[in-house]
């Protein structure tokens, strides 16, 4: 009898040992991401960095990474992978608004909470998604805007100037959303400035080069570039600088460290300041948040001030 007590209490304790075990798994939050082009820019990359870094000191914490290489069909692939892996949630920087709807839905149908980051997907697709986690990229192209009228304005050319445009990647959201908030807001506080073209950068250095190079063989004179982030703007500056074309005020969007550089420099007249950590680290937190159960608003925006020549030493240099 005292033999057979013993057995019992061996596996009743074996018993709650798995239980415990299980539980503890069970509580383990198992977060997948599909990101846009990890390789394509350093504000892709830090971010990377930064989220296996915050995902690292979460010991609630499991995770997939994968990067769709700026590919949608790769992007939807990704993301069947996850449903397949039934993984608890799913953080998406979409690579086109538009095409990854039906691979969001389909994690909705599957009821896993979709979380987007950085770039939001299209209208559409919102039913499907828990939250959206990044900047605000309409006030970004809007700020972008009022940061070269009052540089125009400050040097006397705001009824005469005459701009143009170099937007990020055809068919992405951030790109679509940054130029309509510089395009609506641009006649609002300078009604007389002339935007005389928009070309797409591709969120490229190199190939924004090309685009100025283009636009400096076509107008003789041009006041003002715009450009969705500051790897295309110092493409855009770089192509002035060796066409002698000086006097242009660049102006761009997520401060890199080549435009803080530029800045510095004298050449480079403002951006806007947004931190690829701060990113990374909210879209991680906002998926914990919507898993524990935490009220998360569907815009989970962080704010992105203007930075310019006058207010830059306010702000530290990029890591990006």
């Amino acid at each position: 009898m005292h033999t057979k007590l013993r057995t019992l209490l061996a596996a009743t304790t074996a018993l709650a040992a798995m239980t415990v075990a299980g539980t503890a798994f069970a509580e383990t939050m198992k977060i997948g991401i599909t990101q846009n082009n990890v390789g394509v820019d350093s504000y892709q990359t830090t971010y990377e960095k930064a989220f296996i870094k915050a995902a690292d000191a979460n010991p609630d914490v499991e995770t997939v990474v994968l990067d769709a290489g700026g590919d949608v069909a790769r992007q939807i692939a990704q993301m069947e992978d996850l449903i397949q892996q039934e993984v608890d949630a799913i953080i998406i920087w979409p690579t086109n608004g538009e095409a990854v709807i039906p691979a969001v839905r389909k994690a909705y149908k599957a009821g896993i909470p979709v979380i987007v980051t950085n770039s939001n997907i299209a209208e559409p697709g919102f039913e499907f998604v828990k939250s959206f986690s990044g900047p605000d990229n309409i006030t970004q192209g809007s700020r972008a805007a009022e940061i070269m009228c009052d540089k125009f304005k400050a040097m006397g050319i705001e009824d005469k100037a005459k701009i143009v445009q170099i937007s990020g990647q055809p068919g992405y959201t951030t790109a679509i959303e940054r130029a309509k908030g510089f395009e609506d807001r641009l006649p609002e506080v300078c009604p007389k400035v002339t935007l005389m073209e928009t070309q797409p950068g591709d969120w490229n250095r190199e190939k924004s080069q090309k685009v100025m190079e283009a636009f400096l063989v076509k107008y003789d004179h041009i006041d003002g570039v715009y450009a969705g982030d500051d790897n295309m703007g110092v493409g855009a500056l770089n192509a002035a600088k060796a066409a002698g074309r000086d006097g242009i005020i660049f102006v761009g969007a997520t401060n890199f460290a080549v435009g803080y550089e530029a800045m510095e420099r004298g050449e480079y007249w403002g951006s806007i300041y947004q931190s690829p950590v701060d990113d990374a680290e909210a879209a991680l937190q906002t998926a914990v948040d919507v898993l524990s159960g935490k009220d998360v608003p569907f815009l989970n925006y962080f704010d992105t001030p203007k930075i310019t020549q006058d207010n830059m030493k306010e702000f530290s240099k990029p890591v990006f």
